[in-house]
C-alpha cells in the first residue's frame, strides 16, 4: 500500500447495487413493492407501484466515471455545460464497485487503509414509501442489508465498513434491525437526514418516541452516518417550478441557490440538538456524509442566537453540542479552512464520494485542500478522526 505516511480512512465510498440487491431477500408478500420495469425500451425502478426517474439507469449498467463533476462543482464551467454533458461518456462499473471481493485491491491501489461503504440506489426508497407502506419499506431495507452482509459484510478485514440502512419510521423494527446489524459486526448505520415519515405525518428524529434507538446507539457506541439522500426537501424547489419528483441529475441555478440538500442536514442536526437527543444520550455521535460544510457556519450562528433568546429550552450550549457530537465531511470544493475555524480539525472527516462522479477520482487527492492545516491536523482529517469513531465500539487491531 502506498499513500500518505499515516493511516488513511475515507468516510465516503459507494457501491452500485445490482438489481438483486433490493430483492434477493424480499419476502414474497412484498415482492411487488419494488421492481424493475421497461418503459420505452429503458429500465426504470418502480417503488410502491410508482415508476421513478430518480436514478436514470437504476441497473447502473453504465455510469459516469469517478471525478467527472469536480470541476463543474467548483464553478469551473465557462462553457455552460449541463451536469449530464459534464459527466462525459459513460463507462461500465468495475466489479469492485458492485461487490466487496475486489474492492480491497482497489483500496490498496488508492493508498487507503479503510473506507465507509454506502449504497447508492436505496436512497430513493424511504421518501417514496415512508408515509404509505412502512412494512414494505422496512422489508426492502432489510433485504438490502442482508444482501450487503452477504456480498460485502459490515466489516471486511477491518478495512471496508458497509453501513446497513435503517429508518426510524417503525421504531420497534429500527431497534431490532440495529441489534441485528451490531450482532453482525456493523460499525455504523445509515439513517436518512430528514423528518421521520409516518402515516399521520412527519416528525423530528429527536423526539422521545425514538429514544429506544438512540439509547441503543449510545450504549453500543457505534456511530450514525447521515448521508445525503432524497430527503424530500426538493419539494421546496418544486413549489416554485413544478414537477412531481426529485431528479438529482437535472439541477438548475435556482435549485442550487435554494440549497435544499444543505438545508435538510442543518435542520436535522438542529432537531437532534433542540429536541434533546445529545442531552439524554451524550455518547451518540453523528457523521454527516456527502452533505458538504457550507451550512455549518449559518447553523452555528443561528443556534447561538436561539440560545440567547430561548435559554430555557437548552440544557447545554447548542453550539458546543454540535462541536462535541457531530462530525462533518466537507465537499472537496468547500472552504476547509473555514470549517476548521468553526468546529476544529477534530470534527472534520475526509470523504471522497468514490466512485461517484461528484467526488474526486483519486481519494487521497483530498489532501490538496488541506494546505493550511498542520501536519497533525491533516493526519486527523485524512484518517485519524474516522478511525477514532470506528474504534469506539471496539479496537480494529
Amino acid at each position: 500500500m502506498s499513500g500518505l505516511p499515516y493511516p488513511t480512512y475515507d468516510a465516503d465510498h459507494h457501491f452500485y447495487e445490482p438489481p438483486e440487491a433490493l430483492m434477493r431477500y424480499l419476502p414474497k408478500e412484498f415482492k411487488h413493492a419494488v421492481s424493475y420495469v421497461q418503459v420505452n425500451g429503458r429500465t426504470k425502478l418502480a417503488i410502491g407501484g410508482l415508476i421513478s426517474d430518480y436514478i436514470p439507469d437504476p441497473t447502473f449498467s453504465h455510469i459516469a466515471a469517478p471525478g467527472k463533476l469536480v470541476e463543474w462543482y467548483m464553478g469551473k464551467n465557462a462553457e455552460g455545460l449541463s451536469m449530464r454533458e459534464s459527466m462525459g461518456k459513460p463507462i461500465a462499473p468495475k466489479n469492485g464497485w458492485r461487490t466487496g471481493e475486489e474492492r480491497i485491491k482497489e483500496l490498496d491501489e488508492q493508498g487507503l487503509n479503510g473506507a465507509l461503504m454506502f449504497p447508492t440506489l436505496v436512497s430513493a426508497v424511504e421518501e417514496r414509501m415512508g408515509q404509505y407502506n412502512i412494512p414494505a419499506m422496512c422489508a426492502i431495507m432489510h433485504s438490502l442489508n442482508q444482501w450487503m452482509l452477504e456480498e460485502w459484510t459490515f466489516n471486511r478485514q477491518n478495512r471496508i465498513f458497509a453501513a446497513p440502512v435503517i429508518s426510524l419510521a417503525d421504531i420497534d423494527w429500527a431497534v431490532k434491525e440495529l441489534d441485528w446489524a451490531i450482532k453482525n459486526g456493523a460499525k455504523t448505520v445509515l439513517v436518512r437526514p430528514a423528518p421521520v415519515p409516518g402515516i399521520s405525518g412527519t416528525r423530528s428524529p429527536g423526539f422521545e418516541e425514538f429514544d429506544p434507538f438512540w439509547a441503543r446507539i449510545n450504549e453500543s457506541k457505534i456511530f450514525v452516518s447521515m448521508h445525503a439522500s432524497d430527503s424530500g426537501y426538493d419539494r421546496f424547489v418544486r413549489m416554485w417550478v413544478g414537477g412531481n419528483e426529485y431528479k438529482p441529475f437535472k439541477p438548475s441555478a435556482f435549485s442550487h441557490i435554494l440549497k435544499p440538500a444543505a438545508r435538510v442536514i442543518a435542520d436535522t442536526c438542529a432537531a437532534l440538538i433542540c429536541h434533546g437527543v445529545f442531552d439524554r444520550f451524550p455518547d451518540v455521535k453523528i457523521a454527516t456524509i456527502e452533505n458538504g460544510a457550507a451550512w455549518v457556519g449559518e447553523l452555528l450562528r443561528t443556534m447561538e442566537k436561539a440560545k440567547n433568546i430561548f435559554p430555557q429550552e437548552f440544557k447545554y450550549d447548542p453550539v458546543q453540542r454540535f462541536k462535541e457530537n457531530v462530525y462533518v465531511a466537507p465537499f472537496y470544493e468547500d472552504s476547509l479552512d473555514g470549517l476548521r475555524d468553526l468546529v476544529g480539525a477534530d470534527q472534520v472527516l475526509f470523504g471522497s464520494d468514490y466512485p461517484h462522479p461528484e467526488g474526486v477520482a483519486s481519494p487521497l487527492q483530498f489532501i490538496d485542500r488541506l494546505d493550511a492545516y498542520t501536519e497533525e491536523e491533516q493526519r486527523k482529517v485524512m484518517g485519524g478522526n474516522l478511525l477514532g469513531l470506528l474504534e469506539r465500539s471496539g479496537s480494529l487491531q
